[in-house]
């Protein structure tokens, strides 16, 4: 068996039916999809460079030990490439489109513009992606879909980074909110486009919204570069920040994470009869691992492996815990949340089945 019951699984209720809270419609209303329940709410939290083994010790990081425990583990997950941003983009379009640095949404080969540092080498990938994404399917789907950003300096911000006066020097900025950690602002129509841009939106939103049952069919959340491990440099960052200071930045962002996650939890939403699911990931591994899998191809310099992360779903059936050992990537948790909200389309690789890309079944099953 590719997985293992660690415990007992709670009765599965009837839930396939319920009306959606927030008006937004009922995706749990439809059938299974290769064998993945609908839902009718999906929230991804994504962390930054960090190893399994690294989070999935209970003296590391206690709350993402806990949660991995009493809920669902993909124990053999990876990423696709380093740095960070490709991975973000791979998530909601199925590829990472050439893209292998952080260079701004905005670069393309020969940009002179800042943050375009790479743009005159050869064979340099347009940063804007002009092809379709999870955002656009479930537009079309008549669903909803939103980016929440803590520390964007305000809704639909086209900033590449943005700063906080409480951790600058006086000379230098400091970049807590990073776009190369959007994903969604790669993608031509979100930038071109106020309205969807109206979508990219603060974490004072998410908590609104939490409160007021507005949540949409899908949400990527994406915590600061202090509170998701990333770390940052210099004078006034604080100490448990510190890209250098690896236990404490990972104490930090495991309690951020259990923080968050209690949030949703307590929020109307999840007491309801929808099927929700938090999905908690990371982007890459920490240092240069190319451990890869499902799609990935390890001779592409944009899509050769980024190391094996942490990846957990947790959903509001009640406790089940279950341990996956299916290899999966960001394609395969895309194919995931495309078969749970009935989309019958799998973009790019999600679609690429002969490579081993396959729905995340088990650890959605309504248990």
């Amino acid at each position: 068996m590719q997985f293992r019951l660690l415990a007992a699984a709670a009765a599965a209720s009837a839930l396939t039916g319920c009306a959606s809270l927030s008006g937004l419609g009922a995706a749990a209303s439809g059938p299974a999809l290769e064998g993945v329940p609908r839902y009718d709410h999906i929230l991804v939290i994504v962390d930054e460079n960090k190893d399994y083994e690294q989070i999935l010790d209970p003296a590391a990081a206690p709350n993402i030990a806990r949660l991995a425990a009493d809920n669902g583990n993909a124990t053999r997950f990876y990423a696709e490439v380093h740095p960070s941003e490709a991975n973000y983009v791979a998530l909601l379009g199925g590829d990472t489109f050439g893209l292998h640095d952080d260079d701004a949404f905005y670069c393309q080969a020969g940009s002179t513009r800042t943050m375009c540092d790479g743009a005159k080498a050869p064979g340099y990938a347009d940063h804007t992606v002009r092809a379709k994404h999870l955002g656009d399917q479930l537009a079309a789907a008549g669903l909803t879909w939103k980016g929440y950003y803590e520390s964007l300096p305000e809704p639909g911000s086209l900033a590449v980074t943005a700063s906080d006066p409480r951790y600058d020097n006086g000379t230098r900025k400091t970049a807590l909110y990073a776009s190369k950690h959007s994903g969604f602002m790669n993608f031509a129509d979100v930038q071109d486009d106020p309205r969807r841009r109206e979508r990219i939106v603060d974490f004072g939103q998410l908590d609104r919204d939490l409160a007021a049952s507005q949540v949409p069919s899908f949400a990527l959340i994406v915590p600061n570069q202090c509170n998701d491990m990333h770390g940052l440099h210099g004078d006034g960052v604080p100490a448990d920040c510190d890209g250098d200071a690896k236990a404490a930045l990972i104490r930090r962002g495991d309690a951020f994470v259990g923080q968050l996650v209690g949030r949703i939890e307590a929020s109307p939403m999840w007491a309801s009869r929808q099927n929700v699911a938090i999905v908690l990931t990371f982007d890459e591994g920490s240092g240069k691992s190319r451990l890869g899998c499902c799609g990935v191809t390890p001779d592409a310099p944009s899509n050769f492996g980024g190391g094996h992360i942490p990846t957990i779903v947790i959903t509001n059936h009640g406790k089940g815990a279950v341990a996956d050992e299916t290899p999966y990537s960001h394609y395969s948790l895309l194919r995931t949340i495309e078969d749970a909200f009935g989309l019958s389309e799998h973009l790019a690789h999600a679609n690429d089945t002969s490579a081993g890309v396959q729905p995340m079944r088990p650890l959605f099953a309504l248990r």
